[in-house]
């Protein structure tokens, strides 16, 4: 194996790759952009429900129920419906998330000791945020129901309980952030280094570069070697960039040892170039292998556990996600920045990164090759 085939290769790659302004921009700003993007949208914390409110009581009582719901930070009240009619336009123009109906007996049945019920209506139409919801929801009226007993029963009231010392441990105030963020800086790397390996060697067949370099004594390992290496130091670059960004621009703790980090980055790398790789060698065009890897990535990005628990996918399914490189990282690189723990305690996540990455680099290698013979 020649060493200066390999680098003078290396060279001219990184030369083709920043001579275009396109790829420039691709690799420079579209990490910093996603990352800066995907971190503000991409979490379930929910603020700023929107409340619509039909008060039919209009008493002491209710008034106090829209206060606290309101005073809690998370419900806004923007609209009073004239009735259940009314209601239901708002919430089929998206101007409502939960509606309030308050009878008029309301404050009645509180003052009698009695249960008064009142009317709380979600839009469903996102499910998971309307459970949510519905629970914040559930939470104020809890405090709410807490406070009238007081007020209604001043006297001391003393039986057995059960009291309950709630603590989070890694992400103490559960900011969705501190969990997503993580997922998108791995996301980055995947899409990043897979997009421009799946265009490095297309590149070369449209611009009829490829037959003048197989005609040279290179050889084929030495091309695919001085091909790879430019992308795993734009990669590892990105990473090294981004990774400050997070932790930074977002206050994501990074409780683990950047080494681990390293290690694992470099292992995923061999699974995503070899995939990038792999892609080359069955498109034709540029715009077709750009087509193949949003094939790839969307797979594996729904296969990850980055939003949907693993847990909750059907058994096979589950299953297919063993073969998924991003599960495995997505695992080491939230352990690394929130829990502080490495390759110690995640060394079945890096063995199963290694075993991946190894046969699918080895089999994207070995099938260029033969396209070259």
């Amino acid at each position: 194996m020649g060493l200066l085939r390999i680098t003078e290769m290396v060279r001219k790659e990184f030369i083709q790759l920043f001579r275009d302004p396109t790829v420039r921009s691709v690799i420079v700003l579209t990490p910093l952009l996603q990352l800066l993007i995907f971190g503000y949208v991409v979490n379930y914390d929910i603020k700023n429900i929107r409340v619509s409110l039909i008060d039919r009581a209009q008493t002491r009582e209710s008034r106090l129920l829209v206060d606290s719901l309101t005073s809690s930070g998370f419900f806004l009240l923007t609209t009073n419906p004239a009735d259940m009619a009314a209601m239901e336009k708002l919430f089929l123009e998206g101007k409502a998330d939960i509606g309030i109906h308050i009878p008029p007996d309301f404050s009645d049945l509180i003052r009698r000791g009695k249960t008064a019920e009142i009317q709380v209506i979600a839009d469903g139409s996102m499910s998971n945020m309307a459970a949510v919801r519905i629970s914040y929801f559930s939470s104020v009226i809890d405090r709410f129901n807490a406070g009238l007993i007081g007020e209604l029963y001043p006297r001391e009231l003393s039986y057995g309980k059960i009291d309950a010392r709630i603590r989070t441990w890694y992400n103490p105030n559960t900011d969705s952030q501190k969990f997503f963020v993580p997922g998108i800086v791995a996301f980055i790397i995947m899409l990043i280094s897979m997009l421009l390996t799946s265009l490095a060697i297309i590149r070369e067949k449209e611009i009829g570069t490829m037959e003048q370099l197989i005609v040279t004594p290179i050889k084929p390992l030495e091309l695919i070697i001085g091909k790879t290496i430019p992308y795993i130091a734009i990669s590892l670059g990105q990473a090294v960039v981004i990774t400050p960004l997070a932790i930074w621009w977002f206050d994501i703790p990074l409780a683990g040892s950047v080494f681990d980090l390293f290690v694992a980055a470099c292992l995923f790398l061999l699974s995503t170039l070899g995939s990038g790789l792999f892609i080359s060698t069955i498109s034709k065009t540029q715009q077709q292998a750009m087509m193949t890897t949003f094939f790839f990535l969307m797979p594996f990005f729904m296969l990850s556990g980055f939003v949907f628990p693993i847990s909750n996918m059907p058994v096979v399914v589950q299953w297919l996600t063993y073969l998924n490189p991003l599960r495995y990282f997505l695992v080491i690189i939230r352990g690394v920045f929130l829990k502080g723990i490495g390759i110690g305690a995640l060394w079945e996540q890096y063995a199963a990164l290694a075993t991946l990455g190894i046969i699918v680099f080895a089999g994207a290698t070995k099938r260029f090759h033969k396209r070259l013979e």
